[in-house]
């Protein structure tokens, strides 16, 4: 992919000026009072892998209106707690998989609750956590963001999104963890869900680590690239373009820039300019919407979504560890 998007020099100066919607803070505010209300204690069986450092365990806690989501827990075998922990969102269409699948946090000596993607899981990793809609999925384009999409109440991302803070609060209840050094961390769909869990749970989150993240500026990101899953809305549109309004609406409910404004922990992201899937200018629309100066950019000026790589996950890591020191 050439680029494509603004040059970099815009880029650095790029925010996003539309308002959040109407009663952005009232909808979220009693989304959430649902799902706590409803909330179980999770639970947690240890599970055998053949991986001599790391003990596994398979949780299911309560997200959505209190159904239930499954999650790994990874942590150092024979480290002495309390650890900080790492909670981790996985990309679009991809599952929980395996523990053996999620080494990194837990080999730097943090507990790390890998949180499965409610409905997804068959595109590129199993997942284990089915979707409950008890609305219906009404008229969609094949993948999840038209889900739902004519309202906020019924939309799919509402409930992923509410999963992912109640994983935050199951994640500071753990035994074994320090719950003041708690880390939210994804890329792509799993970099979205970090900075919303970093801006709906500002209390519990101490630092965010944001790769390449989806559901950026989602209005400019679904007309200036072709690829899903922001091209799932063009399509959805040409079908409904009597529905377009009410559709963008559901989407700015849910666009990771008016997270960002909430978000008072320190934050890292990175930005590929060479990113079809999630475009660069929508990264920068939401670094520049996190207040504050104590965060910081990743720019990889010759990388798609693959966003860095293990590079970006090098200097995530040294800049959470520098800051929960």
């Amino acid at each position: 992919m050439a680029l494509f998007d603004l040059p970099l020099a815009q880029l650095r100066d790029y925010r996003l000026d539309r308002p959040e919607p109407s009663g952005f803070d009232e909808f979220w505010d009693g989304t959430l009072a649902t799902a706590r209300r409803l909330a179980l204690p999770p639970k947690l069986h240890e599970v055998r892998t053949p991986l001599s450092g790391i003990t596994t365990y398979d949780v299911t806690f309560t997200g959505y209106a209190g159904q239930p989501i499954r999650a790994w827990l990874n942590r150092p075998s024979g480290v002495p707690g309390p650890l900080p922990v790492a909670v981790e969102f996985i990309g679009y269409g991809g599952g929980r998989g395996l523990p053996i699948d999620w080494l990194t946090w837990a080999s730097a000596g943090y507990a790390h609750l890998v949180m499965d993607t409610r409905g997804q899981g068959g595109a590129w990793r199993a997942g284990d956590t089915p979707d409950p809609d008890e609305h219906g999925a009404g008229p969609s384009t094949p993948g999840f963001l038209t889900r739902g999409v004519l309202a906020p109440e019924t939309f799919y991302y509402r409930r992923l999104i509410t999963d992912a803070v109640r994983a935050v609060e199951t994640a500071a209840e753990l035994p074994g963890v320090d719950a003041s050094r708690l880390v939210v961390t994804g890329r792509s769909q799993g970099g979205a869900l970090a900075l919303a869990a970093g801006g709906l749970a500002p209390d519990r989150v101490s630092a965010v680590v944001s790769g390449v993240p989806f559901l950026c500026d989602i209005r400019r990101a679904v007309t200036i690239t072709d690829s899903n899953p922001f091209h799932e809305v063009v399509r959805f549109l040409r079908a409904n373009p009597l529905a377009a309004e009410r559709t963008l609406d559901t989407l700015d409910h849910v666009d990771a820039v008016h997270f960002a404004r909430r978000i008072t922990a320190p934050a890292i992201l990175s930005a590929a300019l060479m990113d079809d899937v999630c475009p660069p200018s929508g990264v920068f629309a939401a670094y520049h919407a996190i207040p504050g100066d104590n965060k910081h950019i990743e720019v990889y000026e010759w990388d798609g979504h693959e966003g860095g790589r293990s590079y970006f996950d090098v200097t995530a890591l040294e800049f959470v560890d520098d800051r929960l020191s």
